[in-house]
């Protein structure tokens, strides 16, 4: 014999599958994304508003210069102020200028440019790109923005000359760098917080569907009346819960009917055996004459042919209730099913003295229906009013067509229902009178199998009935079978 070992599955797959789980990593991976996205766009624009501010402030000092040289050209004094005496008010973010002539000769630098800057390299690195920002790395490691810019001087201008710029931007490098760091603090915490806001935000979120699961598996056959208590839940769990709910009303609705279902048979089944087999008992118990033996033989066929019937109902009924039940619909004329129905029983409703008609419009009424079901339930109603209608009283067939409605109606004069029996006609073995019913050979289902017909066509069963007065039964269906469904 082989054996084969089931692997479990690994932890990490187990912990997946579990709705607490992967809702507590969507909440995490949402948050992280969020945070990351808020942040890097936050550094992003911080970033060029920075870059921004000194490229403006190199725009502003070129502006100047280029002012000075074309209004003042000869005023050494005031240039030298302007390069050499500002930066030194500075505290922060200094910044240098170098003033060449056309001939590329220094004219004015700002004290401790050289020794800050290499100006071969500066001037390497702007060559060709006048005006713009470019960053560069200072002597000492600092971080500058550079640029160059020719400026005409005198007006009309008689030469240019050359501005070389350069601002210390080291404090705005360290300050993104302490943004920076921050920002990795930010998704380290939010990698460390979010999983845990997560799983409880999860574990409060999936408490109702804990809490119906939990009255699910208190539910068995026996304990069909627990039911999810809505309140307090969020809208879409409170309506399936709600729904959940219906659903055990049906399932407890269909154990009570099977249960008095299968009450009734086992009721109904053993009478008829337990006849036949008193009969059996009663004739073997000695030696009984050939006539004797006859009887009891005819009783054990009657009896044999009522339990025959019943179960030959049983089968009917319970086709009529199969989902998988197909109709043989074709085109029948209803006034001649209704003909044929009042042919068969016409003798025995005139062996009881009742009158037996049939009564048409004048346009005739055509339905697509399975003829051997329809006249099965006409028959049952038609029987059922026989039975229960007194010499000397009528029962009357009709059918008409309305909207594409066909409706069929038995009525008869007979003896009625009581009102209180009305909503049980149709269950399964129910006998208004139980006593008449077993002595007429009825089996209770006869209404029931009526009412599964109708369903099959896409129609309803009503009755209207009044003691004393008689019982009215109105069998409404489609006239044309429904399209089916792609």
């Amino acid at each position: 014999m082989c054996w084969k070992l089931r692997r479990s599955p690994p932890p990490v797959l187990r912990l997946w599958r579990t709705l607490a789980f992967r809702l507590t990593a969507g909440y995490a991976l949402a948050g992280l994304i969020l945070v990351i996205f808020a942040t890097a766009s936050l550094y992003f624009v911080l970033v060029s508003e920075l870059d921004k501010s000194t490229e403006l402030f190199l725009g502003d000092k070129l502006h100047v210069l280029r002012t000075m040289l074309l209004e003042r050209p000869d005023d050494m004094d005031a240039l030298r102020e302007e390069v050499e005496l500002e930066t030194a008010a500075r505290r922060y973010e200094h910044f240098y200028i170098r003033l060449l002539d056309d001939r590329g000769r220094p004219l004015l630098t700002t004290p401790g440019m050289a020794e800050e800057l290499d100006l071969s390299q500066l001037a390497r690195r702007t060559r060709g790109r006048p005006g713009v920002a470019i960053p560069m790395t200072g002597s000492h490691g600092q971080a500058f923005r550079v640029t160059t810019a020719a400026a005409p001087a005198g007006s009309p201008p008689t030469r240019t000359m050359t501005i070389q710029i350069a601002v210390d931007v080291s404090q705005k490098e360290a300050f993104l760098a302490r943004f920076r760091l921050g920002f990795w603090v930010i998704i380290v915490g939010t990698l460390a917080i979010f999983p845990l806001v997560g799983y409880q935000i999860a574990r409060h979120g999936i408490r109702p569907v804990e809490e119906m699961a939990a009255t699910a598996r208190r539910i068995s056959s026996t304990h069909l009346g627990e039911r999810i208590l809505t309140e307090g839940y969020p809208s879409e769990l409170a309506s399936l819960a709600g729904t959940f709910n219906e659903m055990l009303d049906r399932l407890e609705d269909s154990f009570d009917r099977i249960s008095k279902f299968s009450a009734d048979i086992a009721h109904d089944l053993r009478t008829p055996v337990n006849n036949i087999r008193g009969e059996a008992e009663v004739a073997l118990a000695r030696a009984r004459t050939i006539d004797e033996y006859r009887d009891a033989l005819e009783s054990s066929l009657e009896e044999s042919v009522r339990l025959s019937d019943l179960i030959g109902n049983l089968l009917f009924l319970a086709r009529t209730e199969s989902p998988t039940t197909h109709l043989r619909r074709e085109s029948v004329n209803v006034a001649e099913l209704l003909d044929g129905v009042q042919e068969y029983y016409e003798a025995s409703a005139a062996d009881g003295g009742i009158s037996l008609s049939t009564r048409f419009g004048d346009e005739p009424v055509i339905a697509e229906l399975d003829r051997t079901l329809m006249q099965r339930a006409v028959g049952n109603l038609v029987s059922n009013a026989v039975a229960h209608t007194q010499s000397g009283g009528s029962v009357v067939m009709a059918a008409s067509s309305e909207r594409a409605v066909v409706r069929i109606e038995v009525a008869d004069t007979g003896i009625g229902i009581p009102p209180e029996a009305l909503p049980r006609v149709f269950d399964r073995f129910f006998r208004v009178d139980p006593s008449r019913s077993q002595a007429s050979g009825g089996t209770g289902l006869g209404l029931s199998i009526v009412q599964g017909i109708m369903l099959l066509h896409g129609g309803k069963v009503e009755i209207v009935s009044q003691p004393g007065k008689g019982t009215r039964v109105i069998l409404s269906m489609p006239a044309s079978a429904p399209m089916a469904r792609v």
